[in-house]
């Protein structure tokens, strides 16, 4: 009874704006490499539409046939055409463990590299932007985000220096588990921010109220966070058989329903899904090939999870 109360309440939620994507936002929506992509508004750079979160699945310590699993993993990504990896200072190892991940594969060039900054003595931002740094083993990152607002208004102009400086190429704020969206909609106003990161799935869907529109109108990047509810969505999902109208865009499995659903808002520019295991990274990565679920498939998508 809880879980439909649950899912019932978040398919009530009216969808804030339609879905069906724009002849602009398809264009940017290009397959290249054989992912859909969508470009970074400030810059153009393109991105695949999925990429790779670490929270808990890669906080391994020192477990040697862990880490070895999120090498393969870590590989399986770059082999499928990825490129955004996400971490931050709260995953517990996670940040020395994609460090070894990257340097058992080859350092891949096509990497992009996401990190946080996430302590509430401001001072102390710089030296854990470097011991970052050096757990990744990367020159600089390609973004530097505020990790659930901590201690924002002194680390974000920190962070902009950094960036005119040379020093990391994107800026960003995050939130999660739809928290705190009135204070994150102010600083997007009112902040030189290139990347806002929240949550949005099948399931929480206050985002496409105010946040998902008002990043579309200020031209901030979209990276989407718990897509899959950390798992939760899809182990609830697959005890039931995938709809017949899940073919319709390329879906096998409830995971890559969930990541569609996620990646179809053209406001959105990444979500990035976490796992430890490479057969669900292959999963993961087949929902950005193929089609996007349009504004009426989005509909028949949520109903479908409330009546489950």
């Amino acid at each position: 009874m809880r879980r439909r109360h649950w899912l019932a309440r978040a398919a009530a939620a009216p969808f804030a704006a339609p879905f069906a994507v724009s002849p602009v936002a398809a264009l940017a929506a290009s397959s290249e490499g054989g992912l859909l992509t969508r470009p970074i508004p400030a810059t153009g750079e393109a991105l695949p539409v999925v990429g790779l979160g670490s929270w808990i699945t890669f906080n391994v310590g020192t477990d040697r046939a862990a880490r070895q699993t999120c090498v393969e993993v870590v590989r399986a990504f770059f082999a499928d055409g990825g490129r955004l990896i996400d971490s931050s200072p709260m995953y517990g190892s996670s940040q020395p463990t994609i460090g070894h991940a990257l340097a058992q594969a080859g350092r891949p060039a096509a990497l992009f590299s996401a990190e946080k900054v996430w302590v509430d003595d401001a001072a102390r931002g710089p030296a854990q932007v470097q011991a970052s740094r050096a757990h990744w083993g990367v020159p600089r990152f390609d973004l530097m985000q505020v990790h659930n607002l901590l201690a924002w208004q002194a680390h974000l102009p920190r962070l902009l220096d950094m960036k005119a400086a040379g020093q990391l190429r994107y800026v960003g704020i995050t939130t999660s588990h739809g928290r705190r969206h009135a204070e994150l909609a102010q600083i997007m106003r009112s902040q030189p921010i290139d990347f806002v990161q929240l949550t949005y799935n099948l399931v929480d869907r206050e985002a496409e109220q105010r946040l998902l529109p008002l990043a579309q109108e200020r031209g901030i990047a979209v990276i989407v966070n718990r897509p899959l509810r950390g798992g939760e969505l899809v182990d609830r999902l697959q005890r039931h058989p995938l709809p017949a109208w899940a073919a319709e865009i390329g879906c096998a499995h409830w995971a890559q329903v969930a990541l569609k659903f996620a990646v179809a808002h053209p406001a959105v520019t990444c979500a990035i899904p976490a796992t430890s295991q490479v057969e669900h990274l292959h999963q993961n990565m087949a929902a950005a090939r193929g089609p996007l679920p349009d504004a009426a498939l989005q509909r028949r998508m949520a109903d479908t999870v409330a009546r489950l």
